[in-house]
């Protein structure tokens, strides 16, 4: 009985950590979200306010995490 009182608690945490990942994720790779990142990226670049490095590794980045979320989105769609 005092481990069900103990372990209630711990379960409600572990929920919720896994809610916020799952949400965290549901940002992170958002298909529509990256499209107008790398929009944006680009306008910048094209702007002269960031250097051609960072919009090189900010592209990459980008381009890292459109990939998982069209990956996602395949696989969701099964």
């Amino acid at each position: 009985m005092i481990f069900k009182a103990l372990a209630f608690p711990l379960k409600s945490i572990i929920l919720l950590g896994e809610k916020i990942k799952e949400e965290a994720d549901r940002v992170l790779f958002d298909s529509k979200t990256i499209e107008q990142q790398l929009i944006r990226l680009q306008m910048m670049n094209e702007l002269g306010e960031i250097s051609h490095d960072i919009y090189e590794q900010q592209e990459e980045a980008l381009l890292l995490r459109y990939q998982i979320a069209k990956t996602k989105e395949r696989e969701a769609g099964k």
